[in-house]
């Protein structure tokens, strides 16, 4: 299986500065956090943590954060998010899929490569059919 690129992670839910999975896989482990946002895709309630779910040609949005990682935590770190995300490349079974995309940095409008957990396709077929949108497109935003 060939190495997957050291890219940055763009982070949408519980992983996102102040939710509850951050300081368990995050603290200490990064060189920068920084907002921005996906483009082309839609956010979903799990419920209780969320799912973009990729929009062909459509304008939506999910709001999270550009995480860059500390170079000697990059393999232990992308371990232990593919674990919490209980993907596994090629499984079936999968409730997300690592993908490569394009986000952009708030700060300055430029587009940046990173890793993106999305739904997988089995289960953004389900949640454009019976999930719950989170319209503002912001897991921190929503409301209870």
């Amino acid at each position: 299986m060939p190495l997957s690129p050291r890219l940055p992670f763009f982070v949408y839910g519980t992983l996102r500065p102040g939710e509850p999975n951050h300081d368990h896989f995050l603290r200490g482990r990064t060189l920068t956090e920084e907002p921005a946002r996906l483009v082309g895709a839609a956010l979903y309630d799990g419920p209780g943590y969320p799912y973009a779910v990729e929009e062909r040609g459509g304008g939506d949005m999910v709001y999270g954060d550009l995480i860059t990682a500390r170079p000697e935590e990059y393999p232990a770190l992308l371990a232990a998010l593919d674990r919490l995300e209980e993907y596994a490349p090629g499984d079936p079974r999968n409730l997300y899929e690592r993908i490569a995309r394009e986000v952009i940095r708030d700060a300055d409008g430029t587009s940046v490569r990173a890793w993106v957990y999305v739904a997988a396709p089995s289960v953004a077929a389900r949640l454009r059919i019976h999930g719950e949108l989170i319209e503002s497109g912001d897991w921190a935003a929503r409301t209870s």
